[in-house]
């Protein structure tokens, strides 16, 4: 029989691909399919952040960095050296991993304000290193990506595709990747969680000294989760980039990594699905405010603020209270 934990992760990740497959079906034309397949591509990313920010405790202000340096290094590798696509993904999320793990084993002995500048650094490092190379990066100007070799496919937001003889668009067809990659991250991240490493990492949030006292290698596991964050990213930047066909050193920007860590507060830190939603509301809401023109900026910032003042918790898990909350009062307390 599944423990109450199972059934709520099996039932999350149902749920999601119902919406993921029905979805479709609301999408009146190319812009939608664009938009919420960089939807997924990003709720992945801040899936793995997540594991981070939400259950180990530790703040990451240069998270786009490990993004950017996951797309540049498929662009380059499939662009400029003419590696197939899965190879150069695979081999970047590999660098990407060896570098966060260099990197976080010192950042990660500090705390509070200091990690966050330290993290903060890395992201302007690599910020600088993309712009700076141009014969590498192309600078400021950016580089084309060639399409996804997916299979033997050649996966085009341009292209007209064949799914068991069903004729479908470039854009669902990436839709469609999109979306398995999303259920994929979200599927890892939650098994991470209740594994043994993620009751360390629990522990290590809740106080590194109760940890480090009951035996858990809080550097170890702190680094690790890094590394997998920043894997995440990596992965995620790398479709980013064949999706996009061009990229620009703005993947690795400290404004996107302000806004990755700005998703997983909205949507609740700590919850996996949460922070999908706070993926979708920061993509979502944009578009949803192009009309007010100037005051869009203003807008934008007052839907936040407005959120997290009667918020804290974050979307998901406030809705989740409350809904729990009413559920209790029509059934006497019962439920």
């Amino acid at each position: 029989m599944l423990n109450r934990f199972m059934q709520s992760r099996l039932r999350g990740l149902v749920i999601l691909a119902l919406i993921l497959i029905i979805l479709p079906a609301f999408l009146g034309n190319p812009f939608h399919y664009e938009l919420v397949t960089q939807m997924a591509i990003i709720a992945a990313t801040v899936v793995g952040l997540n594991l981070l920010v939400g259950f180990a405790g530790q703040i990451s202000l240069g998270h786009a960095g490990f993004f950017g340096l996951g797309a540049y290094f498929t662009a380059i590798a499939t662009g400029t050296y003419g590696w197939s696509s899965i190879p150069a993904l695979v081999a970047g999320a590999i660098a990407v991993g060896i570098i966060a793990w260099v990197v976080g084993r010192p950042i990660l002995r500090l705390k509070g304000h200091y990690l966050s500048m330290a993290t903060l650094a890395v992201g302007f490092i690599i910020a600088i290193i993309l712009n700076n190379e141009r014969a590498i990066t192309g600078g400021p100007d950016g580089m084309p990506v060639p399409a996804l070799n997916l299979f033997g496919w050649e996966l085009s937001t341009f292209g007209q595709y064949s799914l068991f003889g069903v004729e479908i668009s470039g854009v669902q067809a990436w839709y469609i990747v999109a979306s398995l990659v999303l259920l994929l991250a979200v599927w890892f991240a939650l098994n991470l969680i209740e594994s043994p490493i993620g009751r360390a990492l629990r522990s290590v949030k809740g106080s590194e000294v109760a940890a480090s006292v009951v035996g858990v290698d809080t550097a170890r596991y702190k680094s690790l989760v890094f590394v997998i964050s920043a894997v995440y990213a990596s992965v995620m930047g790398s479709l980013y980039a064949h999706f996009q066909g061009f990229i620009t050193p703005a993947v690795a920007s400290l404004e996107f990594s302000i806004l990755l860590i700005t998703m997983v507060v909205l949507g609740g830190m700590g919850s996996t699905f949460g922070v999908i939603l706070g993926a979708v509301v920061l993509k979502l809401l944009p578009q949803l405010l192009a009309n007010f023109q100037e005051l869009e900026t203003v807008m934008f910032g007052l839907i936040l603020m407005l959120t997290m003042i009667f918020m804290p918790k974050g979307l998901l898990p406030t809705l989740t209270a409350l809904v729990a909350g009413k559920v209790r009062k029509k059934t006497g307390g019962k439920a």
